[in-house]
């Protein structure tokens, strides 16, 4: 490859994780509450609130269930609204954050339902209140659960990151669609596929790792 092509592939890579992170940590933000307030707001649970955790499944239930491809395009004048453009990295960013929300919230709440009830009835007894109960039981036991489907999470918005290239969202999608594809370009299109498993398993691998440390069972 040129070295134009090799700027080319670093600026994609930046931009890449440029999203990814972005969306990594709004993700993050939001769907591990999230995930925790579907479960405890459960008829039965220390919060339950059918009027707030139905609305709220319907919700998550409703994006989960858009196909990546088809929320891009579908939230387009969103997109503009928050980002100024439809088009390039920022953009990209709206609805990867947006389908990345509800997924990790539903991996969150799974997580959070494996926790043994007994754990959360010794807190109740001595007296912990539900916020202590979220801060001291349910989110400590689940943290090395959490870290795992934070992993995955990733992994996922790194192959959604690659697809939103193909509507002009930027970053190593883009490079390869512009020039492995449309210019016939075969060592691009494979120098990109490269890239994209080495930054798989790097952050499979440090996911596994920290997952490990979290863990004191």
């Amino acid at each position: 490859m040129s070295p134009a092509i090799w700027a080319l592939l670093l600026k994609s890579l930046g931009e890449t994780l440029y999203m990814v992170a972005v969306s990594t940590a709004i993700a993050a933000a939001v769907g591990i509450p999230l995930g925790i307030l579907l479960v405890v707001t459960e008829k039965g649970r220390i919060l339950a609130s059918p009027a707030v955790n139905k609305p709220l499944a319907v919700i998550v239930n409703t994006i989960r269930s858009i196909p990546f491809i088809i929320l891009m395009v579908a939230i387009i004048p969103l997109t503009r609204i928050i980002a100024g453009t439809s088009i390039g990295t920022t953009a990209a960013i709206v609805p990867l954050t947006i389908a990345a929300i509800p997924y990790t919230a539903r991996m969150v709440e799974t997580s959070i339902r494996e926790i043994p009830a007994g754990l959360v009835e010794a807190a109740e007894s001595m007296g912990a209140t539900p916020l202590q109960i979220i801060r001291k039981v349910l989110f400590p036991e689940a943290l090395p659960s959490i870290i795992e489907i934070m992993t995955v999470v990733i992994v996922t918005l790194i192959g959604s990151s690659a697809m939103a290239g193909t509507i002009g969202g930027g970053g190593l999608g883009d490079l390869a669609i512009r020039y492995g594809y449309q210019r016939f370009q075969a060592d691009v299109m494979l120098a990109t596929i490269i890239v994209l498993v080495v930054i798989v398993q790097a952050v499979q691998l440090t996911g596994n790792w920290f997952a490990r440390r979290a863990d004191k069972k």
